[in-house]
């Protein structure tokens, strides 16, 4: 482990920002190749240290969760930047606000809605139709395209609306088992979309697709016909990602790094300042049972290597318990560190905001 990292007193979150620059350019290259706009969403990192590499990297369209992280990321001048979720007609105030400056889109799905946004909205925004494509969380059914085109209409009679596109985020992939199956969960999500388009008017048959999800955009080769893509996940990586097989060990750029507190030799445990606080409650069953981080070493090169069957095995609010084999149990002693790869780097990333290092 490197000196730096050595005077690490307390769970710390931990950037390497090679890894993190390699990832970019991976996914800038991928896009690039397939003629497509990458607009990677910012709640993965929420850091504009990071977001500073995007723009160095030429990026200059981005994705955020809500109107506060637009506002935090505003100063670096983006081409536009995408609301993606679903708008909150409360902070409309809000987006009068930034839009002022900013070139802002946002998502819709109702008539309401747009009825709304027509009768307060003072600057022009862009709008996507948010599309359920399977996933079951949120957007208009691909099988209702009466909906579609009327929302289409609503936003085109607009003097302050334009229409951006169809945006959709196949979030079932994340549950996938397999590079196969994510391959499989895209492919039929898309010819769904597709589907939809062709139902449209025939004015908008070629209407823009935005879609984004870190399996897919990994893990595919052929996006068919989209314009855009929209992955957030991939800037760090995780061990979920590494188990559906999204990226190699060398591509996870983010771990966390705990002290450790305590030992137990008869159930060869190990217990560290990490819990839910920390990592969060988010875990991945494997070999029937719940994982909330898994134990990794890390080299003075910061590359990172597995410690066979050592994992979080279960994490309350401060503390996290580290099962562990024989060997592994010894190589650790009260007051060292470990090393961890999260399960779901951006739910650890936003609880760790405040406590990170870049290396």
């Amino acid at each position: 482990m490197v000196s730096k990292l050595e005077k690490i007193s307390s769970p710390t979150f931990v950037v390497l920002k090679k890894a993190v620059e390699a990832n970019i350019h991976h996914f800038k290259q991928k896009a690039q190749f397939n003629n497509l706009t990458l607009r990677p969403h910012f709640k993965t990192h929420q850091n504009n240290t990071i977001a500073k590499q995007f723009y160095d990297l030429g990026i200059r369209n981005i994705a955020v969760s809500n109107i506060a992280m637009a506002e935090e990321f505003s100063h670096f001048q983006w081409d536009n930047i995408s609301l993606a979720f679903p708008f909150n007609i409360r902070e409309i105030d809000k987006l009068n606000k930034i839009s002022e400056n900013t070139q802002i889109t946002i998502l819709v799905e109702s008539i309401e809605t747009l009825d709304f946004l027509n009768q307060n909205l003072i600057n022009t925004i862009g709008v996507y139709i948010k599309i359920d494509a399977g996933y079951n969380r949120t957007g208009i059914s691909y099988k209702n395209t009466a909906m579609v085109q009327q929302l289409i209409n609503k936003i085109e009679e607009s003097d302050k609306l334009i229409l951006k596109g169809l945006l959709s985020h196949f979030g079932n992939t994340y549950s996938a088992k397999s590079k196969e199956e994510v391959i499989s969960i895209y492919s039929i999500s898309i010819s769904l979309i597709e589907q939809l388009r062709q139902g449209l008017d025939q004015a908008y048959n070629n209407i823009p697709i935005s879609v984004g999800d870190t399996p897919s955009v990994s893990i595919v080769d052929d996006f068919g016909n989209v314009d855009e893509l929209r992955p957030g996940n991939f800037v760090y990586y995780d061990w979920m990602q590494y188990k559906i097989g999204s990226c190699e060990l060398n591509q996870i750029a983010a771990v966390m790094i705990c002290p450790i507190v305590a030992k137990h030799n008869d159930r060869l445990q190990i217990i560290i300042h990490g819990g839910a606080v920390h990592f969060s409650k988010e875990g991945y069953s494997e070999n029937n049972e719940i994982r909330y981080g898994q134990a990794v070493n890390m080299d003075n090169d910061l590359s990172l290597s597995l410690i066979a069957d050592t994992f979080i095995k279960s994490i309350s609010q401060e503390h996290g318990i580290v099962q562990c084999t024989e060997d592994s149990f010894g190589k650790f002693e009260i007051g060292d560190l470990m090393v961890f790869i999260p399960i779901h780097s951006c739910l650890t990333a936003n609880l760790m905001k405040l406590d990170i290092e870049f290396v």
